[in-house]
């Protein structure tokens, strides 16, 4: 029997059935990878409001608008940065409550802080670890969700999402903690770059 004659012998009034499962997983897989891969390498830059110090010399002058510039910088985190914490936290959260079996609404709130808080902490040492760990538990939950599919229930999944508004504080004490530590972190940062500016810009 030649190729052609085996497709045509084929019933292809199943074809639909057969393939529209597969179509599904595909175009989920697709989308949720393309979310992470966007959320992670943005969520693992060291310098999410980009300011060049470098275009200012070492003189008084250039020292006083490098400040300037910093002070500007640290305004723009307190206004937008918590902003991004709260989305990170909150995709998180929804991933592990989507994506986990029998986990508390407690654990998967510390969970979720702990992973965004260990991303901006590394980003400030390497962003290639940033990444690498950004993108580790979505990864891995994608993962167990193939291998054992058990694992997601829709009803426990929004039973528990609608869950979280109720932990409301907890959360705001997480959020804020997270964008006082990136305060530290961009301070430490920028005594640094002003100190060493060489090795700064040779591990950039």
């Amino acid at each position: 029997m030649d190729l052609v004659a085996f497709i045509s012998s084929l019933p292809w009034e199943d074809a639909f059935n057969v393939i529209w499962p597969a179509a599904q997983f595909v175009a989920g897989m697709a989308l949720y990878s393309v979310f992470i891969f966007k959320f992670y390498r943005f969520i693992a830059k060291r310098d999410i409001f980009h300011i060049d110090y470098s275009k200012y010399g070492e003189d008084l002058w250039g020292t006083a608008n490098k400040f300037v510039l910093f002070m500007f910088n640290i305004v723009e985190y307190i206004l937008l940065f918590p902003l991004f914490v709260i989305f990170w936290f909150g995709a998180i959260a929804a991933l592990l409550a989507l994506l986990s079996k029998g986990q508390s609404i407690e654990s998967i709130l510390m969970i979720s802080i702990s992973v965004v808080t260990a991303v901006r902490v590394t980003a400030y040492y390497s962003e290639d670890l940033s990444r690498d760990l950004a993108k580790m538990l979505p990864f891995v939950l994608l993962g167990v969700f193939l291998v054992d599919m058990t694992f997601f229930s829709l009803d426990a999944s929004v039973s528990t999402l609608l869950q979280i508004p109720a932990h409301w504080e907890k959360i705001a004490y997480y959020c804020i903690f997270v964008v006082l530590l990136e305060m530290v972190l961009r301070v430490a940062n920028f005594f640094k770059q002003s100190i060493f500016p060489k090795k700064a810009e040779e591990k950039e």
